[in-house]
């Protein structure tokens, strides 16, 4: 077996993985980053996901090295396609126009920018692509070493490791304490949990994206899929007391948190234009869009991360490799179905029979022969238990009214109307989303509920126990309901750069991370250091 060392190993590519490594590489610290795919930035490129962002983000609410990589997104669009004169020269450029977002792209677009602003710390960050962590060398509370599978196993020593992987892989294999599926209502107290018992299967909805166009005239029909009339048929099978489905999975009607409960959304696939004001899925999520190219070398590209495509059947946390595998599976095949379906089955705009037969894989975009992402996109992995576990009382708009720790802003400046949520003291960023939990793996249906605009607690970065381990991704100290915003592309992003850079600061001073968070003189100099790196610790209305 090969064996290496560093002073700071990343285990997994992700968001976070892509902001950590940049940040050590800022402090003069050098790290190395292991992925599984060929692809960095996880759910901004290889789980194929453009970002869904708080309505801020264009001014503020991300930290600096997020904003670079939006603004290295729009510059890669302006020097390698011809654009209008328009669209060139709009500052907030969104190269996909879909509606989702305010920055839509292709995934492969996101993987090249990253690679760039890596590439430019090249002597302190080392990717090695290929590899799964396998298992973990722990003396007391210390991680020793982690032991890779790949083209050829490595072992791994490190001062520091954080954990950026999508699933929170690094807990189990480590023995970290760490928390999968939803709590009971008395945890924690919060509203939107539980109310009969903890769950461990209550796991959101995971979804494998997949990327299409519409050549009208041409027939690009897939074989059909071997379990195809189940998902057509497939009506979802909510527990008792949850909102029953809609109908069947398959339709253009959807659950929705208005007063019907449902919503249909029309599908007008490119080159037909949508009419103005009306919100179409193939807008949705389009990733590149022809109308801002010149000449006829433009083509339209829908990202397909839609409800109808919500896998929730099996679990993937808890279960052994076998049963996860074949969860991935399924969830691989539902995305196909509902391919399949659009091509041949759905109800057409234009009243003109059923299926659009000039639908088209491209999986040029993601990367991939098949069109579809490199990895399914993941909303909960397992979840560190930290010194600090975010809840919905610290970040839930209408507990925090309902239990009178709503707060008004300072400064002079008005609250959002979603109010003020918790003011972590040790704060190491921002963000904000809706408290947004898609379908769960134990039948319980969608919650979606204001949240208020939030902070990073340094505490859900540490674990309770482990002395050298941080959480670099979306796997921090959160509730299964706070999962449901902090899951976000800029917060994972700054939870990341954050990860890194207290990594850097505890090798610098020799200290370890509970030792900063237990010294408010040492929390205060590491926030004033990250400030003035660009990563945000408080909204502008909080003073």
């Amino acid at each position: 077996m090969k064996e290496r060392s560093t002073e700071v190993l990343i285990v997994g590519g992700g968001t976070g993985a892509v902001a950590a490594a940049l940040s050590l590489a800022r402090m003069g610290v050098s790290c190395i980053v292991t992925e599984p795919t060929d692809w960095v930035g996880g759910q901004l490129t290889s789980q194929g996901v453009p970002p869904d962002e708080n309505q801020w983000i264009e001014d503020f609410g991300a930290t600096s090295s997020y904003r670079a990589f939006r603004e290295g997104v729009r510059t890669w669009y302006r020097r390698n396609r011809s654009l209008t004169p328009r669209a060139q020269g709009n500052k907030l450029l969104n190269p996909g126009g879909g509606w989702v977002s305010r920055l839509c792209y292709e995934p492969f677009v996101g993987h090249a920018v990253m690679c760039e602003m890596l590439a430019l710390h090249r002597n302190t960050i080392e990717v090695i692509h290929g590899l799964e962590p396998e298992s973990a060398s722990v003396a007391g509370d210390r991680i020793e070493a982690v032991t890779f599978a790949g083209n050829e196993a490595v072992s791994i020593r490190a001062k520091y490791v954080l954990d950026a992987t999508e699933l929170g892989d690094l807990y189990p294999l480590a023995g970290v304490e760490h928390m999968i599926g939803a709590e009971h209502r008395g945890e924690f107290g919060e509203h939107h949990a539980r109310a009969d018992k903890a769950e461990a299967r209550d796991q959101q909805a995971i979804s494998w994206c997949f990327a299409m166009e519409h050549r009208a005239g041409e027939d690009h029909r897939i074989s059909k899929p071997e379990r195809y009339e189940f998902w057509r048929d497939h009506v979802p099978a909510m527990a008792q007391g949850e909102q029953p489905w809609t109908g069947r999975l398959f339709s253009w009607t959807v659950p929705s948190h208005n007063q019907e409960g449902k919503r249909t959304f029309p599908f007008i696939p490119w080159p037909e234009s949508c009419p103005p004001g009306v919100w179409d899925m193939w807008r949705y999520r389009r990733i590149r869009d022809a109308s801002i190219e010149t000449g006829d070398s433009g083509k339209d590209v829908c990202l397909v991360n839609w409800v109808q495509m919500d896998y929730w059947l099996r679990p993937l946390l808890g279960v052994d490799r076998l049963e996860q595998a074949r969860a991935l599976a399924e969830s691989k095949e539902l995305s196909r179905c509902l391919f399949y379906w659009m091509q041949n089955d759905c109800p057409r705009h234009d009243d003109k029979g059923t299926g659009y037969p000039g639908l088209r894989l491209a999986g040029d975009v993601l990367g991939t022969t098949d069109g579809f992402a490199k990895s399914a996109y993941i909303r909960e992995p397992r979840r560190l238990r930290a010194r600090t576990i975010v809840t919905e009382a610290h970040i839930g708009t209408e507990q925090r009214k309902a239990d009178g720790r709503h707060r008004e802003a300072k400064s002079g400046r008005e609250a959002p109307p979603m109010g003020l949520a918790e003011p972590f003291a040790d704060s190491v960023g921002i963000g904000h989303y809706t408290l947004d939990l898609h379908p769960s793996a134990a039948g319980r249906n969608s919650v979606y509920v204001p949240a208020a605009p939030f902070r990073i607690p340094m505490g859900s970065l540490i674990p309770i126990r482990v002395r050298n381990l941080l959480a670099a991704g979306k796997g921090i100290g959160v509730s299964h309901v706070a999962n449901g915003c902090y899951r976000m592309h800029a917060v994972e992003w700054n939870v990341g750069e954050s990860a890194g850079a207290l990594a850097a600061f505890c090798l610098r001073l020799g200290v370890e991370p509970t030792q900063v968070h237990e010294s408010a003189g040492l929390t205060g100099q590491f926030q004033r250091e990250i400030v003035s790196s660009g990563v945000p610790v408080a909204w502008p209305w909080e003073g």
